[in-house]
């Protein structure tokens, strides 16, 4: 059955699953239950080889998954039903909340909730920042570039210099991580365009490039704000947590757009909403420009990496176990840990303390280094802010 489903079938399939989509990166568990155990769409092998590609590129990782999923199974077309039907409810779930959310914020209970969810924000982030440091961290090479990317973030450097920059200098700061065996020889130019995900992938860049000079045209602010939300999308090595020190240097610091509270707000709705954090940007566009810019700064954020997906799926054995790669790509990933610590710091300094609401970061980070599901955790502290603080 592998190649040969149905678009319609995938996209229905995806947007039931999209429906749940809560706990990020461990969906991937659920997507490959749908893919390969329910209906046998993909090999269980191919979709693990999925798995680690989609960790490697650029990109919230469930989002990547189901991409992946869909190519396997529908070939480039399905991998954008798949794609589209994940998304789906995560935006239209995140814009009724704007919704809510610009016309209630006034309201005292409102407003005690969401400095709950802020202080929530930050305790997620916390956790996000921990959680990254224990898989990367482990030699001073790794503290090297995480204290020069959080410290050049913190004086209000740009998170997109702190990765290029500390990608290319782990390729000199890890001598010491080679090539792996089995690595097959580097396919030619002619053979690697010929795959069809490649050419779909073209297709599909040439329609997002009239689409985006059409927004550009009829709209100047809302064109800017998709090529803001798609170079964040573009450099979001690591999944959705490596978007928010990109999201708030673009949308807060440079651009002046939002204040970091009313971004902190967004971020907390996006934890209560199925699918990745990254549908905060549904949130700022609504803000900005409406329906149409939740809409617009929607489909901005996804496409990067979807058409990265395309066009590295069919390459991904020949470049993945090259020794510059690899120690490229670890001094991008440590270089999230350093960022997120930004982020953290900025985060914090965004919030008036009280006792209260320092206990209930305390409680919120100790119930997530627990496990219990960010979504409880999320909902607890709104309920307990509109209460106690």
């Amino acid at each position: 059955m592998e190649g040969n489903v149905a678009p319609l079938k995938l996209f229905l399939a995806f947007l039931r699953l999209g429906c749940t989509a809560f706990g990020g990166p461990a969906m991937v568990k659920y997507i490959k239950d749908l893919a390969c155990r329910k209906n046998g769409w993909v090999k269980k092998e191919d979709f693990d080889h999925g798995v680690a590609l989609v960790q490697t590129i650029p990109g919230a990782t469930a989002m990547q998954a189901a991409a992946y999923a869909g190519l396997k199974a529908g070939g480039g077309i399905g991998a954008l039903a798949a794609y589209t039907g994940f998304s789906l409810p995560a935006f239209v779930f995140m814009t009724i909340l704007s919704v809510v959310y610009l016309h209630a914020i006034d309201l005292r209970p409102v407003e005690a909730c969401f400095l709950g969810f802020k202080v929530i924000v930050v305790a997620i982030v916390a956790n996000a920042t921990i959680s990254f440091g224990r898989k990367m961290v482990r030699s001073w090479q790794d503290v090297l570039l995480v204290a020069a990317a959080a410290g050049y973030l913190v004086i209000k450097g740009s998170p997109v210099t702190a990765i290029i920059v500390c990608g290319l200098a782990g390729i000199f700061l890890y001598p010491g991580i080679g090539g792996k065996e089995g690595a097959k020889g580097t396919k030619g130019f002619r053979e690697l365009m010929s795959a069809e995900s490649v050419r779909f992938a073209g297709l599909v860049t040439a329609a997002v490039a009239v689409m985006l000079a059409v927004l550009f045209f009829l709209d100047p602010l809302l064109g800017k704000l998709c090529a803001l939300m798609m170079k964040i999308d573009f450099f979001a090595y690591g999944g959705g947590y490596a978007s928010l020190p990109l999201m708030l240097h673009e949308v807060v610091d440079k651009r002046h757009l939002l204040s970091a509270k009313v971004l902190m707000d967004g971020i907390a709705l996006g934890q209560v909403t199925p699918g990745p954090i990254v549908i905060t940007a549904a949130f700022v566009g609504y803000l900005l420009k409406g329906f149409l810019g939740a809409a617009a700064c929607t489909w901005a954020i996804f496409t990067p990496s979807f058409l990265i997906l395309l066009v590295a799926a069919p390459v991904f054995e020949n470049f993945r176990n090259a020794p510059v790669f690899r120690r490229c790509m670890r001094g991008v990933l440590s270089s999230f840990v350093g960022l997120l610590l930004a982020v953290f710091i900025s985060f914090v300094l965004a919030i008036s303390w009280k006792v209260a609401s320092v206990l209930l970061a305390i409680a919120a980070f100790l119930a997530l280094n627990l496990k219990v599901d960010i979504l409880w955790v999320v909902l607890a502290g709104g309920g307990l802010a509109i209460i106690f603080l």
